[in-house]
């Protein structure tokens, strides 16, 4: 009895792996075995970049607020602990985008942490 191999699925395979591999340069884009690694690669950093993007935005919220509260005489880590001290619950995104879009309503949550 021959063998029975499924090459409708193996091709449709083939097909999805090569259209994620466009725009690749080189063999990358067209010899099967070097665009699988490649493709597979890819996303190995695209699921990586997922989770730094968080961390990356975090980061740039802290600054903002650091940049921010500096001309009021404060450090970033004094501002944050004077907001927990006065129970005032506001997340760090919010307060970045506050610092750079509304500086007076920033400056008016700034002066009532200082009281």
């Amino acid at each position: 009895m021959p063998r029975s191999v499924n090459s409708v699925a193996s091709k449709a395979r083939k097909k999805k792996v090569l259209k994620h591999a466009k725009g690749f340069f080189g063999r990358r884009k067209n010899v099967w075995t070097v665009a699988k690694n490649a493709v597979d690669k890819a996303w190995e950093y695209a699921y990586t970049g997922r989770k730094l993007k968080k961390r990356d935005f975090r980061a740039i919220w802290i600054q903002r607020i650091n940049a921010a509260v500096r001309p009021f005489d404060l450090s970033y880590s004094r501002f944050i602990n004077l907001l927990s001290k006065a129970e005032i619950d506001i997340n760090r995104k919010t307060l970045a985008d506050l610092a750079l879009n509304n500086p007076d309503a920033f400056k008016a949550l700034v002066d009532q942490v200082k009281k």
